[in-house]
């Protein structure tokens, strides 16, 4: 199995209940960032045997998948024993062993189309097998120059005028969709601030950007999907989440 094909056969496992797969795919010493969880591989078995146990089916619709050095990372929607479908960024990195040996990931509850009619998920598909060294460079400058506010003055620099396929739950197409978001958060007071990244991961024309700061005053971690096209940012996808006060987490691993 490549990597990206265990990635997939172990998030199967919350919905197939296999826990001697889930055994077979996890290193010894797993490391879980979701907070919400145990660390180990017993705390992931146990959910696993949890999901299999509970009166309504899980249900795991992978929609994309990529693979990035050691690192493999997912776009997936998932229904945990019926509470809802959820939709997810995760990031799982595998060791010299071939054994999944660590875990972060992002999760949102599914949202109505946006303003263009755009779900979380929809979009192109395929990935185009292109040098994705280029794809981490540009999102790279991307996220630090406009999401960081490095230097915001070359915001229109990236996009190629308007075309901009936006798949924000809140947010329209295009640099103007883009402009009248900010502008009306700003009439809130709410400001949405990046403070660091941890993760620039590419593959082909995509790149995963995983970073951390606020969201109107709220410690929050950014997962951010971009699709580069002609050296310019095309398409986005996203899932922000509100980090637990630490006096709830389950692990002290930390969310990153």
């Amino acid at each position: 199995m490549t990597n990206k094909e265990k990635a997939l056969a172990l998030i199967g496992t919350f919905a197939t209940g296999n826990t001697e797969k889930a055994k077979e795919l996890l290193a010894d010493r797993y490391i879980q960032h979701n907070l919400a969880y145990a660390t180990g591989v017993e705390a992931f078995v146990g959910a696993v045997e949890y999901l299999a146990s509970a009166p309504a089916k899980t249900t795991v619709n992978n929609i994309r998948a990529f693979e990035d050095g050691d690192k493999v990372f997912l776009q997936t929607v998932y229904n945990f024993a019926g509470t809802g479908e959820q939709v997810a960024f995760d990031i799982f990195r595998f060791d010299a062993d071939g054994k999944i040996a660590e875990h972060w990931d992002n999760l949102a509850v599914k949202a109505e189309p946006n303003p263009s009619g755009h779900t979380q998920i929809d979009g192109i598909l395929e990935k185009k097998n292109v040098e994705k060294e280029e794809t981490r460079k540009v999102v790279a400058s991307f996220v630090g120059d406009v999401l960081r506010g490095e230097n915001p003055d070359k915001l229109t620099s990236y996009f190629d005028g308007d075309h901009y396929i936006q798949h924000n739950t809140a947010i329209a197409d295009g640099l103007s969709g883009l402009g009248a978001a900010l502008e009306a958060l700003a009439k809130q007071g709410i400001q949405m601030i990046y403070n660091k990244t941890h993760f620039i991961l590419a593959d082909g024309d995509h790149a995963l950007a995983v970073s951390e700061g606020t969201f109107g005053g709220e410690a929050t971690s950014y997962y951010d999907l971009f699709r580069v096209e002609n050296g310019k940012i095309a398409e986005h996808w996203d899932v922000m989440e509100t980090i637990a006060e630490e006096t709830t987490w389950q692990n002290q691993n930390g969310k990153f």
